[in-house]
């Protein structure tokens, strides 16, 4: 009897410390962005891998895109319960919600927020026709004009491009905010005439828009901003060292021809609350993973240690996080 209760007392123990254990796994929310952006399949990349790999009890969430997830990072992080918010965000969303320069932020500050790596660069995408007649982004004035989810990055930086070409919204034939994947199929159907998009290079929903305008007879067309453009030199002096010049090769999106833009970094951050180990985790299992990665989004090839390394170097505002800075000097990538 005294064998029966104590083999009872042993497995009763083991269960408890078994639930002791499964509790402390932590839980990481990652926000990721709209359907058809890059944001929405590499966040749920990361969750699966930070799932599958036992590191966290991981989930994505879609959302609008930075802004949304800065403020769940802010606001949703309860390390009490061992749940934390990270955070898939525009480098140039992170500066001004650190800052407090994004009026949403002035108040409260999103400056718990810490880089764990590098992304992918952004493309400021302006996608319209060949048959819309729109060639530059004076072309807008009159047309049907959709500048992204309200609050978002790409609406914030489809206003800044619009200051810089002296257009204004009010200038529209009519103003939609519509998400990635909604103005493409809006475009598609033929209900506007072109749309803003941030996002990584290529976006799913553009390359599968190009496609359906040529099924009709029509091509894909970004409208180009030069760096010499006044549209190029606002954002570059408003965000130096974030927003950058470069050049989309006509094979990407199918285009007639290469075309000058704009791009903006992308980062993984969490909260400065969250331990050292765990970033350190997520950092090895990201890197440990990047085939997974790539798999679920091209974009994902410029998640490199390099590039992290390269940001790390720049020194940025918002810092980066002590656990990922110690994945980074055991790999070498920073010294």
């Amino acid at each position: 009897m005294k064998r029966v209760l104590s083999r009872m007392l042993l497995c009763l123990s083991l269960s408890l410390l078994a639930g002791v254990a499964l509790a402390q796994k932590p839980r990481v929310v990652v926000p990721t962005g709209s359907t058809g952006g890059v944001f929405f399949f590499y966040g749920q990349a990361i969750a699966k891998i930070l799932s599958e790999t036992g590191v966290a009890e991981a989930t994505a969430q879609q959302t609008g895109g930075s802004y949304d997830n800065l403020l769940l990072l802010r606001d949703r992080t309860d390390p009490g319960a061992n749940t934390y918010y990270c955070a898939l965000t525009t480098t140039d969303a992170a500066l001004v919600t650190y800052t407090g320069q994004e009026p949403r932020f002035k108040e409260k500050r999103a400056d718990s927020q810490r880089i764990l790596f590098y992304m992918y660069p952004s493309l400021i995408h302006i996608v319209t026709t060949e048959k819309s007649g729109i060639k530059v982004v004076q072309d807008l004035k009159g047309k049907r004009v959709s500048t992204g989810q309200p609050g978002s990055s790409t609406e914030n930086l489809a206003l800044l491009v619009l200051e810089g070409a002296n257009v204004k919204p009010e200038s529209f034939g009519k103003r939609e905010r519509l998400p990635a994947a909604e103005s493409a199929k809006a475009l598609a159907e033929g209900t506007i005439d072109a749309y803003f998009w941030v996002g990584g290079v290529p976006t799913a929903s553009i390359v599968e828009l190009g496609q359906s305008l040529l099924r009709k007879g029509d091509r894909i067309r970004l409208v180009p901003v030069t760096p010499q453009s006044t549209t190029a030199q606002l954002l570059l002096k408003r965000f130096p060292g974030i927003v950058s010049t470069g050049v989309v090769p006509k094979s990407v999106y199918g285009t007639a021809t290469d075309i000058p833009a704009l791009f903006t970094g992308n980062v993984f951050v969490c909260p400065a609350s969250m331990p050292d180990s765990l970033a350190y985790a997520i950092t090895k299992a990201v890197f440990d993973n990047l085939k997974t990665l790539e798999t679920a989004t091209a974009a994902a090839r410029d998640t490199t240690l390099k590039n992290s390394a390269d940001l790390y170097a720049a020194k940025t505002v918002v810092p980066f996080h002590p656990g990922a800075v110690k994945y980074f000097r055991e790999t070498g990538a920073i010294k």
